[in-house]
């Protein structure tokens, strides 16, 4: 039974499945791979879903709605035809009407899916989609990040190694990961995004801008005068892609009037946007720690990619020609479809990696000596840390006699804990003792599905506690979770300990001793720095690292030169993986 890649996007969904050696769009009913994402209401109670919903948009506007994924984790609530809907039950219906022409296409029961999702989704948004998965009907055991999925469909094995950037900017959220490949590893270094930031901005821009020009209160308008103008104001935008010079013209009662828009008129109009679109473009690059001219390729993918203004904007930030990776808005579906085939193990895949990172800083809360009632964030797993992960950090009490180390987790950049996300708690008792002398080791485990468990062991006693935190609606129990936890204790054996990386190690110390002169100065040089890989801790370093050195000494072994091999990169001079500061809980 075939595993569906979904696209749920906040303007277009679209399903892609492996089929005959390669990852294929499923069309819908219409003949169409685009199913706009919109739901709407009949009059005789009947839903429907995608472009019959999207025409009521206008005409029925309390009956229909989209761009409800831009509100997947939060508590608003969307009223059509007089009952209410959340943003993860609206997704429901749309997955299930891709579900619904998936088997329809494949002539069988469909009944699991991967689906993307922005990379700077939250805990309770990504919690959000495997609910609305389950509520259609989908075992949604894996999420996948729409840039990685991208840069999955993108990558080309036979070019060799190529670091390159994502730009997934759609009609509801914008995502830049950066992206390294190598040895059939898609390795992501990097992502940072804005998720309310898409081309229904652009479409707003337009839109004021139209009433400003023609004397109209906008915040005055009805919502059918509002969903007229914002359709007229897409169109406007679309036409805009294809010509210099588009025109807007309303005849309706109070929307009249006309406005002729060039693209430097958007540029001056919308430039808080771009402004918003410079931003996590230059976060990921620093994070990343490559410069755009280390770049071999910038691809834009989504919709919103298809703009002029956009792809000059972004040849004017990074300084080069943007690639052509085919359809930006079913890149994202292709790629995740490829997942899917990884997921169900085929073989045309199984040589392909894929490394995830975690988007979000994750840590807990510690004593402010400046101000008790606002804790500070201590990090445990930093944002853009390869996944799966597993860490672990050292805190001491910080009062005489304190019996208990109350630990609260966060998500987040913020310094101050209360300016994050608070995604649970759990106290471990300790024994009275004067302030500092108690502690414990909190570790945190996170995998690709964003479960995360938190487990304390005290220094002195030794009992641990623990918890998992999979977020509400998730779909999971907690028993669930740990079950697939259970797969990850290998994480929590430090990689110079962990089989493979021991074997490797051992092999260079064997052919170190058999070596003589430059050989065996190459290689006590490559093993010097795959242990300092290793003690960073971090998957994708250790993954490079891996096959550089392997590589090394697979060609010592055949006897073949080793001119040509470079081992720059193995370290980072400014990690320090033994440097702990200790933290009082």
């Amino acid at each position: 039974m075939a595993i569906l890649g979904i696209d749920l996007g906040t303007t277009n969904s679209l399903a892609a499945v492996w089929k005959d050696g390669r990852s294929q769009l499923i069309p819908n009913a219409y003949g169409e791979t685009l199913t706009p994402s919109a739901v709407s209401i009949d009059e005789d109670g009947t839903v429907l879903v995608g472009a019959p919903a999207r025409e009521r948009l206008v005409s029925h506007p309390e009956r229909s709605a989209t761009a409800f994924k831009r509100s997947m984790g939060t508590d608003r609530v969307f009223t059509l035809a007089g009952r209410e809907y959340s943003p993860e039950e609206l997704s429901a219906l749309v997955l299930r009407q891709l579900k619904q022409d998936a088997e329809a296409f494949l002539g069988e029961p469909v009944t699991e899916a991967v689906v993307s999702v922005p990379a700077y989704f939250n805990h309770a948004q990504r919690a959000a989609t495997k609910r609305a998965g389950q509520l259609a009907g989908l075992t949604v055991d894996r999420l996948i990040n729409e840039p990685s999925a991208a840069a999955l469909a993108c990558y080309d094995p036979e070019k060799g190694d190529a670091a390159f950037l994502v730009y997934d900017f759609g009609g509801g959220t914008l995502d830049v990961s950066v992206v390294d490949c190598f040895e059939n590893v898609v390795n992501i270094l990097a992502v940072s995004g804005d998720n309310a930031l898409g081309g229904n901005d652009f479409d707003a821009a337009i839109a004021h801008m139209y009433c400003q020009k023609n004397g109209i209160d906008y915040q005055a308008l009805q919502p059918r005068q509002r969903a007229i103008l914002l359709r007229q104001a897409e169109q406007c935008k679309q036409t805009l892609t294809q010509s210099p010079v588009a025109m807007m013209v309303l005849e309706l009662e109070g929307l009249k009037g006309s406005m002729a828009l060039t693209g430097q008129m958007l540029i001056q109009q919308a430039q808080t946007l771009f402004s918003r679109m410079r931003t996590p473009l230059l976060r990921a690059l620093k994070d990343s720690g490559l410069s755009p001219s280390e770049l071999q390729a910038v691809v834009p993918v989504g919709g919103s990619c298809k703009m002029p203004v956009v792809r000059q904007y972004l040849n004017h930030l990074l300084g080069q020609k943007l690639a052509n990776p085919g359809s930006p808005d079913t890149v994202v579906a292709l790629g995740a479809g490829m997942y899917a085939a990884m997921k169900e193990r085929r073989t045309e895949l199984k040589e392909l990696v894929l490394t995830d990172i975690c988007p979000f800083t994750l840590g807990v809360g510690v004593y402010n000596p400046a101000d008790e009632d606002n804790l500070l964030m201590s990090p445990i797993i930093e944002r853009n840390s390869a996944l799966p992960t597993s860490k672990v950090e050292r805190y001491y009490t910080t009062s005489d006699g304190q019996t208990r180390l109350r630990i609260q987790v966060f998500q987040g950049e913020e310094m101050y804990c209360r300016e994050n996300q608070k995604l649970g708690e759990l106290d471990l008792p300790v024994p009275a003792a004067p302030a500092g002398k108690e502690g414990a080791d909190v570790r945190f485990t996170y995998d690709i599905n964003g479960i995360l468990e938190v487990e304390a062991t005290s220094l002195t006693t030794g009992r641990t506690i623990s918890t998992v935190l999979v977020g509400q609606g998730s779909g999971l129990t907690e028993e669930q979770a740990r079950r697939r936890l259970k797969e990850l204790e290998g994480l929590k054996i430090h990689p110079r300990d962990q089989q493979e990386n021991r074997l490797l190690l051992a092999k260079g110390e064997r052919l170190w001793q058999e070596a003589l002169g430059e050989e065996r100065q190459i290689i006590g040089q490559a093993v010097q720095l795959f242990g300092e890989a290793l003690a960073s801790q971090e998957n994708g370093r250790i993954l490079r690292a891996r096959a550089r050195i392997k590589d090394l000494l697979d060609r010592l072994e055949a006897g073949l030169s080793l001119e040509g091999l470079d081992f720059s990169g193995f370290d980072d001079p400014d990690d320090d993986p033994d440097e702990d500061e200790d933290e009082t809980l």
